[in-house]
């Protein structure tokens, strides 16, 4: 039986649906961890805090500023997949300053927020 795992996916920032082009990634994982090794073999690992983000290409259609990205602060983000799950990123923000590629026609887009919930 197949099942679809990847393809068609939308995104909404601030209750405003945006047209995604491309490169979008969804990376809700709270904390990293790095294996620590000494002479002797493995000691274990450091587990850090990390920001959650969902990133992507947006096209540079009439309906999209690059003044309204860079004022989003403490906006949800909300992710929908093909694969049928949701990622909600809560008191997001944009990140860096916004490229234009006038030869695609698209942005780059990082938000970055303080939690990132699958439902």
């Amino acid at each position: 039986m197949g099942q679809r795992i990847a393809g068609t996916a939308f995104v909404k920032a601030g209750n405003k649906q945006y047209d995604l082009r491309g490169s979008f990634i969804v990376s809700p994982s709270p904390s990293k961890r790095e294996g620590v090794a000494g002479q002797d073999g493995v000691h274990g690992f450091i587990e850090t805090p990390r920001v959650p983000f969902i990133k992507g290409d947006l096209s540079t259609t009439a309906g999209l500023t690059i003044a309204e990205l860079d004022a989003m602060t403490d906006i949800t983000v909300t992710a929908e997949l093909a694969n049928g799950k949701t990622y909600v990123l809560s008191s997001a923000w944009t990140e860096s300053a916004h490229e234009i590629d006038t030869g695609a026609g698209k942005v780059s887009v990082n938000w970055m927020g303080l939690t990132c919930d699958e439902i």
